[in-house]
């Protein structure tokens, strides 16, 4: 015999690896049969919402489901912010939390599954019979639709004997969404049609293309046209032909890139929803060029969109290299006149600003040329998050993770590190927060280095305010005192935490990166960069955002 929890517990472990999370009243049993019966590894973090982002990082950074658990009530409602993120991200996890009891709420009880459903989050309760098949089908919920799902353990039932723990079919895996339908067989005609007759094509992905897992299609649908390539920020190298690609799109792409990707004549978007920062606000494509977005979503996400498919990226990519070696049609060989290393290029400024602390733009530049190749980048949310998109290029979509961008949301990064480091456990794991974030998530500090340990370092822009505010507002005359932050010394804070904590004035001062890099893992200590930086410099998206707020 075995009680609810334990059902729960071994049920998840067995499609599960990796469990985020701060006991309390309403998961003890749940986490004792975890931690007791299972193989499954449980990360106890320090702040409930650090629980869901180390499972959001967890995916972000290795394509993997993830589980958070925290207990009822004031536990469920910290991670509110952490699940609305994961929700409007499209990120797949189970958040298993304990509930009110089935006769009835108690006076701290609130209603769950009311609030979950404010940001998008559906709940499966546990019941008497069905813990099991429950447990399952909230996995399979969350893989299917790519969101998070909670699932809830009433407080009376979380320790009833219900019996021996059924064998449950493992959650059914999504199928890929074929271009079958009549006109979207039509429309990749017309498709491949329009792309042999380009003179200058131009490709574009995102973080669908590589969730479908279609690089070489990708890859050989540039070469049968000759198109040069870019990505999102979330589709990073995801095309395998790295010459003849144009980097980032939107705000933190380089400008000689954007204005070559504006004399497209025709550009075929791949898993991107084309939000606003990657538009950058409608100005990305020329008037003229013909637009074609390919995307598992029931319509076009963006008015500048004049030709829809409704497909897997990978099969319909597929698809159009097959028309278009069936009609015999011509490379443009427009990538081969474009020098995109120049076009990458980007502004990096001198050591120090006119304010005396360090530029930014060097500072990033220097540590892309310092941080391992094997970095893999959790960013938390604000102003800084151009430099690390634009000065450390990651290896592919899934080694650079901006935990907080879909929700507009700051504080969530030193939870993300214990995600990532599990997720990756042979890379260096290398955080990118400021000042503003990185003192609202401290919770979690103290998880972070012992998660990563000597294979992570963290990097503090510290300009002692709210970055994006400052500009926003400040800039507009409005007062400015709500807007900083008395500097606050991070090295300190880390190598108090157990971290070795290096506080940044001068592009010298970074050699220390150098020196971590060559010590043995197991001799060095998580490394945290406190880098005073100028706020004078403004990144060019937040530029973007000043001309189009102004």
């Amino acid at each position: 015999m075995a009680h609810t929890s334990a059902h729960v517990a071994h049920t998840l472990a067995r499609h599960i690896d990796e469990v985020f999370g701060l006991m309390g009243n309403g998961n003890a049993y749940f986490l004792d049969a975890l931690l007791t019966s299972t193989s499954a590894n449980y990360t106890a973090v320090r702040h409930e919402a650090g629980a869901v982002v180390a499972a959001d990082a967890h995916f972000r950074t290795s394509g993997r489901i993830a589980a958070a658990t925290t207990t009822y009530g004031a536990g469920f409602t910290n991670t509110l912010t952490a699940l609305a993120e994961a929700a409007q991200a499209k990120v797949p996890l189970v958040l298993v939390v304990g509930d009110e009891p089935t006769s009835g709420p108690r006076p701290w009880d609130v209603d769950q599954i009311a609030m979950a459903s404010t940001v998008g989050v559906r709940t499966y309760t546990v019941g008497r019979v069905d813990a099991a098949a429950a447990t399952v089908t909230a996995v399979e919920h969350a893989l299917t639709y790519r969101v998070p799902v909670v699932l809830a353990i009433p407080y009376d039932v979380a320790t009833l004997d219900i019996g021996d723990i059924p064998e449950v079919p493992g959650p059914g895996r999504p199928v890929p969404l074929a271009p079958a339908t009549d006109f979207a067989r039509v429309s990749l005609d017309r498709l491949a049609a329009e792309l042999a007759e380009a003179k200058r094509p131009v490709l574009l992905a995102g973080r669908g293309a590589w969730l479908a897992g279609a690089e070489a299609e990708l890859g050989a649908l540039a070469e049968a046209t000759g198109a040069l390539t870019a990505t999102t920020a979330l589709g990073r190298n995801v095309f395998p032909d790295v010459e003849f690609d144009l980097g980032v799109t939107g705000g933190f792409g380089a400008p000689g890139a954007m204005e070559r990707i504006r004399e497209a004549d025709v550009a075929v978007v791949f898993g991107a929803s084309l939000n606003q920062f990657t538009m950058r606000f409608g100005e990305l494509f020329d008037p003229s060029t013909q637009v074609w977005q390919i995307d598992t979503d029931d319509r076009a996400t963006n008015a500048r969109v004049g030709g829809f498919v409704r497909a897997d990226a990978k099969l319909a990519a597929s698809e159009l290299v097959t028309r278009l070696h069936r009609d015999g049609a011509q490379s443009s060989g427009w990538r081969e006149t474009v020098d995109t290393t120049a076009d990458r290029a980007y502004e990096v400024g001198r050591e120090f600003a006119e304010d005396g602390r360090l530029d930014p733009r060097t500072a990033s530049a220097r540590l892309g040329e310092l941080l391992p190749d094997d970095r893999v980048v959790v960013s938390d949310g604000g102003h800084f998050i151009a430099w690390a998109n634009m000065f450390w290029e990651p290896s592919a979509p899934d080694r650079l993770a901006m935990v907080g961008t879909a929700f507009q949301s700051i504080g969530l990064g030193w939870h993300s590190v214990a995600g990532a480091a599990r997720a990756n456990q042979e890379s260096t794991i290398v955080l990118t927060t400021g000042d503003g974030g990185g003192a609202m998530a401290l919770s979690d500090l103290d998880t972070a280095i012992r998660s990563a340990g000597g294979r992570g370092i963290a990097v503090v822009f510290n300009d002692a305010a709210y970055g994006a505010e400052v500009n926003l507002y400040g800039l507009k005359g409005l007062e400015k005192s709500p807007m900083l932050i008395d500097e606050i010394d991070f090295a300190a804070l880390a190598t108090a935490a157990g971290g070795h904590g290096v506080e940044v004035r001068s592009l010298a001062d970074l050699d220390v990166v150098e020196e971590w890099t060559v010590t043995p893992v197991e001799d060095r200590k998580f490394l945290l960069l406190d880098l005073r930086i100028s706020g004078a410099i403004i990144a060019p998206y937040q530029e973007e955002v000043i001309r189009v707020n102004s």
